[in-house]
């Protein structure tokens, strides 16, 4: 079964990869993105390296207007969508969470997890936080 965490933004603020590392480079994760990847052609999975350990994280780059009008009153204005996917791997997660975070932190991103109402951003750091012991991952 296959875990899914939605990031809405606006298509005008769609962060390159390069422009999300230096935004990863400013909170407390230590998550290499693979500069190759195009954030907004997105499809399938991306390769990341979390603390050391090569891991990745499926993204999907979505902007149809089925699933932006499913979450209308959720994010407002925003136009497209990186839908993250995973399994049970926690190295999975904690890439998801990164750079979920990172997207709402730096990109005003809004991100729910499976149609959750969205957490406040020092929420969303702890939550990350704690995914990142689960996994038996460290903090920079």
């Amino acid at each position: 079964m296959s875990n899914e965490q939605f990031a809405f933004l606006r298509r005008n603020t769609l962060p390159t990869a390069k422009s999300l590392q230096a935004a990863i480079g400013e909170t407390p994760f230590a998550l290499t993105l693979d500069p190759a990847t195009d954030i907004a052609t997105a499809v399938g999975f991306v390769p990341c390296t979390i603390c050391g350990v090569e891991s990745g994280v499926e993204i999907d780059f979505d902007d149809s207007t089925d699933l932006l009008e499913q979450f209308r009153e959720m994010i407002g204005d925003r136009d497209c969508c990186l839908v993250f996917r995973w399994g049970g791997d926690m190295a999975e997660c904690t890439c998801a969470m990164v750079l979920s975070y990172t997207l709402a932190k730096h990109f005003d991103a809004i991100v729910t997890y499976d149609g959750e109402p969205p957490s406040d951003i020092d929420t969303f750091r702890d939550e990350t936080i704690s995914i990142h012991k689960d996994a038996k991952l460290t903090l920079r």
